[in-house]
C-alpha cells in the first residue's frame, strides 16, 4: 500500500471495528435488557407481597430454593440476589427518570451504584457513563472509587470558547480533574522521563484512568515546524470525540508558560497531523500540582482548546467536593447530554 491508501484503510478497519463492537454491544443490550426487566418485576412482586404481611427472610430463602429447583439451569435466584432485587426496586420505582435506566446496564454494574452511591445525580451519571462507555465492572468501580463524578465536574479546561456546541460537553467529561497512578511503581519524588517511560509500561491501566475511550498514537511523538524538530509527551485519540489529544507531563507544580507551549503543539497538530474527518486536536497538561486560581487567568486568554488537571501516585483519603461542584441544575444539565454525540 502507497502511504495515501494505508491511510485510508486505517480509517476504515477502524470504522469497521467500530461498528462491529457496537452491534456486540447493541446485542448484549438487548439481552441483558429483558433480564434486567425480570429482576425489576421479582423485586416488584416481593415488595408487593411483603406489604402489610410478617414475612421476613425466610420465605425470600424458600422461594430461592423453590425458584432453583424449577429453574436449575437458571443462575441468579440465590437469595442474597433476591434480596438485592428488592432493594434495587425500593431505591427506583419511583424515580421515574432513574427506573427506565437501570434496565439498560448489568445486574452487576446496578448493584455496585446502587450500594457504593448515594446521591441520585451521582447514580445518574455512572448508569450513563456505563451504558454509552461499556464499562466493565472493574473499571466502573475504579471510576467510582477515584471520584470521577466529582473530578469530572469541576475540571479545568477552556472547552466552553475554544469547542464546538456539537461536542462540547462531550468534551468536557473527558478531561478529568485529577487522575490517580497507584498503579505505577514510582515513589513520590521521580522526574518527567521516568514517570513517561512508567505509563508507557501499563498502558492499559494508564488508558483506563484516563476514561477509557482513549487509544494509544505515540510517545514523544514528532512534530516539525520551520525546519526544528519538537515532541508531544503522548499522543492519544479520543474515539467519540474524535479528536487527537496532546499530554504533556509535568512533575511539578503547573507554570502558565505550559499552554504557549501547547498552545503551540495543537496548532501544528491541526495543521499536519489531523484529518479532515477529525475534530480540532485537544491539549491536557498533566501536572503535579497546581494552582486554581493561576490556571483560570493561564486558560482565560487561549484559543487552542485545552485543560490542565493533576495527577497522584497514590489515592487521597476521600474528601468532601461537593461545594466545589456546580449548581444541580447545571449538574443534572451535563449529565442529561452524555448520551449525546
Amino acid at each position: 500500500m502507497d502511504e495515501i491508501k494505508a491511510s485510508e484503510y486505517s480509517f476504515l478497519l477502524k470504522d469497521i471495528r467500530e461498528r462491529i463492537h457496537n452491534a456486540q454491544y447493541a446485542a448484549f443490550r438487548a439481552v441483558n435488557k429483558e433480564l434486567m426487566t425480570l429482576y425489576w418485576d421479582i423485586g416488584r412482586l416481593i415488595i408487593e407481597r411483603q406489604k402489610g404481611k410478617t414475612w421476613g427472610k425466610s420465605i425470600v430463602e424458600r422461594l430461592a430454593d423453590d425458584l432453583k429447583k424449577e429453574f436449575p439451569e437458571i443462575r441468579g435466584f440465590s437469595a442474597s440476589n433476591l434480596w438485592r432485587m428488592k432493594l434495587l426496586f425500593e431505591a427506583y420505582g419511583e424515580n421515574e427518570k432513574l427506573a427506565p435506566m437501570v434496565r439498560e446496564i448489568g445486574w452487576t454494574h446496578n448493584f455496585i451504584i446502587l450500594e457504593k452511591c448515594k446521591d441520585s445525580l451521582q447514580r445518574e451519571f455512572y448508569i450513563r457513563m456505563t451504558r454509552k462507555f461499556g464499562w466493565t465492572k472493574n473499571i466502573l468501580i475504579h471510576q467510582i472509587e477515584n471520584q470521577t463524578f466529582e473530578k469530572t465536574l469541576i475540571s479545568k479546561t477552556n472547552f466552553a470558547k475554544t469547542v464546538s456546541e456539537s461536542i462540547r460537553r462531550q468534551a468536557k467529561l473527558a478531561v478529568k480533574d485529577e487522575y490517580i497512578f497507584d498503579f505505577l511503581e514510582l515513589g513520590e519524588k521521580h522526574d518527567e522521563r521516568q514517570l513517561h517511560k512508567a505509563l508507557l509500561t501499563r498502558m492499559e491501566a494508564f488508558l483506563h484512568e484516563m476514561g477509557g475511550l482513549f487509544t494509544f498514537a505515540g510517545s514523544q511523538y514528532r512534530l516539525e515546524a520551520g525546519d526544528q524538530e519538537y515532541f508531544v509527551d503522548i499522543l492519544l485519540f479520543h474515539r467519540h470525540l474524535r479528536c487527537l489529544v496532546a499530554l504533556e507531563l509535568k512533575v511539578g507544580e503547573f507554570k502558565p508558560e505550559y499552554v504557549g507551549k501547547m498552545q503551540f503543539y495543537l496548532a501544528v497538530l491541526d495543521d499536519k497531523v489531523k484529518t479532515a474527518q477529525e475534530n480540532p486536536s485537544i491539549g491536557i497538561i498533566l501536572c503535579k500540582g497546581r494552582n486554581k486560581t493561576v490556571v483560570e487567568y493561564a486558560l482565560k486568554s487561549t484559543t487552542c482548546p485545552l485543560g490542565v488537571s493533576e495527577y497522584r501516585m497514590t489515592k487521597r483519603l476521600p474528601e468532601d467536593l461537593k461545594g466545589l461542584l456546580p449548581s444541580p441544575e447545571q449538574v443534572e444539565r451535563l449529565i442529561g447530554e452524555i448520551d449525546e454525540n
